[in-house]
């Protein structure tokens, strides 16, 4: 006689079985949870190209790896905390462009690191602060004032550097590219930074009264103001961190890269919304995760890197982001995320 085969369990079973209900639930919580898949995903990834090509698996190419997807998941998680809200923010940028921009101009006049790194910091939570205002406090929709600033950044970063490219910066020049393009323990200093906002950014959203303020803003705006949540000037200052972690990936990528032109961050702002979206933010609000972010940045690059290593025409690049977008979007839907009214 044939052995009984396994049925998953029944509705009887589980109401008798708290355990077995825990089980199931936890289960069924994880393979409807977009960030178990992106990590899924990226992890077959990088199997699957350790076995397609030779060069993936390389020390040097996971070095470089992990180097570049930090520079646009540390944007990323300043783009979170917007888009938990409710809001959008294109502007971030032309932000690293002006803030890139700005530190090098300081620093090339021969001024130290410190003032380079503090007038690039102020320039990109300026943008960020007026992003913030009249969101806020204006009520402007953040689509188009985040495009405005988008234009306004860079034409900035075209009058403050005179459109030239910089490469020297001064006495302190070193010390710019041993932070941006040097490593500590063999790992790349843009990826310490990285940890160490992934942990910062965990922290304040799990267990700070600010954290549950900004969710409860994107969950329901009107019911976050009617418990006294002060609903504008969290929204401000979201866009105000936006800037800032746009701030820190500038002065980051301007050490890595030895050399600034107006063109620094054009193209990421797509980039970055990509990674926030794929790692399970959503964009209707009010739900978004730190790990997601991370991973959704780091499924990105290792994308990109996979185009490169498989000689594909690197046009296709943006082909993909954008599908991915749509991808995560669609999966929020079908997974019965929260949508608009």
């Amino acid at each position: 006689m044939n052995e009984p085969s396994e049925r998953p369990p029944s509705i009887t079973t589980l109401i008798d079985d708290p355990q077995a209900q825990r089980t199931h639930t936890r289960w069924s919580g994880l393979l409807a949870s977009q960030v178990f898949w992106v990590v899924l995903a990226t992890v077959i990834a990088c199997v699957l190209l350790s076995f397609v090509t030779s060069t993936f698996a390389t020390s040097q190419n996971l070095f470089n790896v992990t180097r570049n997807f930090a520079f646009v998941a540390i944007v990323a998680l300043g783009m979170m905390a917007v888009i938990i809200t409710g809001g959008i923010d294109i502007s971030v940028g032309s932000t690293i462009g002006i803030s890139g921009i700005v530190l090098s101009v300081v620093m090339n006049a021969g001024y130290s690191i410190w003032a380079g790194i503090g007038m690039g910091m102020l320039t990109a939570g300026l943008v960020g602060l007026v992003n913030g205002v009249l969101i806020a406090y204006l009520d402007m929709q953040p689509f188009v004032v985040t495009l405005g600033m988008l234009s306004i950044g860079r034409s900035l970063a075209l009058v403050i550097s005179r459109s030239r490219t910089i490469f020297e910066f001064g006495p302190d020049g070193s010390k710019l590219l041993a932070l941006g393009g040097g490593a500590t323990l063999g790992v790349a200093n843009p990826v310490w930074f990285l940890l160490l906002f992934a942990v910062i950014f965990w922290f304040v959203f799990a267990f700070t009264r600010w954290g549950r303020y900004v969710f409860a803003v994107g969950g329901n705006r009107h019911a976050a103001n009617l418990t006294g949540v002060p609903v504008r000037r969290i929204i401000c200052s979201v866009y105000v961190l936006a800037g800032l972690m746009a701030g820190v990936a500038a002065i980051l990528e301007v050490g890595w890269l030895g050399a600034v032109t107006t063109g620094l961050g054009t193209g990421d702002e797509l980039r970055v919304i990509a990674a926030t979206v794929i790692g399970g933010t959503n964009l209707v609000g009010g739900i978004g995760s730190t790990f997601g972010t991370v991973v959704g940045a780091a499924l990105i690059e290792v994308i990109r890197n996979s185009l490169i290593l498989l000689g594909v025409d690197s046009f296709w690049q943006g082909t993909l982001v954008g599908s991915f977008i749509i991808v995560a979007v669609l999966f929020n839907r079908l997974g019965g995320g929260r949508q608009g009214d």
